[in-house]
C-alpha cells in the first residue's frame, strides 16, 4: 500500500471509528508480529532442549 493511501485510510478510520480504537487496531497488528517470532523462538528452543536431553 502507497504512503498516501495508507494516510489516507488512517485518517477515514479514525474519522469513523474513532482514535482509540484505531491506534488499539494499530497495535495489536504490531504487537500480532512480534508474537510470532516470540512463538517460533520459543519452538526452536524447546526442539533445541529436546535434542539437547537425546545426547
Amino acid at each position: 500500500m502507497e504512503d498516501a493511501q495508507l494516510i489516507s485510510l488512517i485518517t477515514t478510520s479514525i474519522s469513523n471509528f474513532g482514535f482509540p480504537i484505531v491506534i488499539t487496531a494499530y497495535l495489536l497488528t504490531r504487537f500480532e508480529k512480534r508474537l510470532d517470532a516470540l512463538n517460533a523462538s520459543i519452538i526452536e528452543l524447546l526442539q533445541a532442549l529436546k535434542d539437547e536431553v537425546r545426547k
